[in-house]
């Protein structure tokens, strides 16, 4: 169980603070069931979710962890996924991001810039869906990222980029 004032993943809302946990006093809601209050980091509004719910919760990863992948993003083999068919992509991404896991969404937004690259090599624009996808992984990153790091979330993008230059010159 996850205690007051604890950072969390609750599915693919993010980064949400746990404010409380208790029954809540709500009318309607079953009065003999716990649930923990959650506010989103980067949103508005709260989420109250039942403690035994199915959505995906985890705690967040810790600093050493954020390190070790940035450390890894230049050794990231994205798992090529060159498939043309919408559904199939959406497919893909979502299973990426289904996982809850960071080295996923890296590996996501890695693929996903590298067929970025290509494109544009090839005077074309990246597709909706790849950016959507993208944009999802990357808001993800940068919000556990930020917490752990204490730093802004506009900032790991640079973060990021600086510490594997620093990996790359050594």
């Amino acid at each position: 169980m996850y205690k007051i004032g604890e950072y969390i993943i609750y599915g693919n809302d993010g980064v949400c603070k746990v404010e409380d946990v208790g029954v809540l006093n709500i009318s309607g809601i079953n009065k003999k069931r716990v649930y923990y209050t959650l506010k989103p980091l980067y949103e508005n509004g709260k989420i109250f979710t039942p403690i035994d719910t199915s959505v995906f919760m985890r705690s967040l990863i810790t600093y050493e962890e954020v390190q070790q992948l940035i450390e890894s993003i230049p050794y990231i083999k994205e798992k090529k996924c060159n498939e043309k068919n919408s559904r199939l992509l959406q497919i893909y991404y979502k299973n990426l991001l289904q996982t809850h896991e960071c080295s996923d969404l890296l590996t996501l937004i890695e693929g996903v810039y590298e067929k970025k690259d290509n494109a544009i090599k090839k005077g074309k624009k990246l597709g909706q869906i790849d950016n959507r996808f993208m944009k999802v992984a990357e808001d993800l990153i940068k919000d556990e990222f930020s917490v752990v790091l204490g730093i802004p979330r506009e900032e790991v993008k640079n973060y990021i980029k600086e510490k594997i230059k620093e990996h790359e010159n050594k």
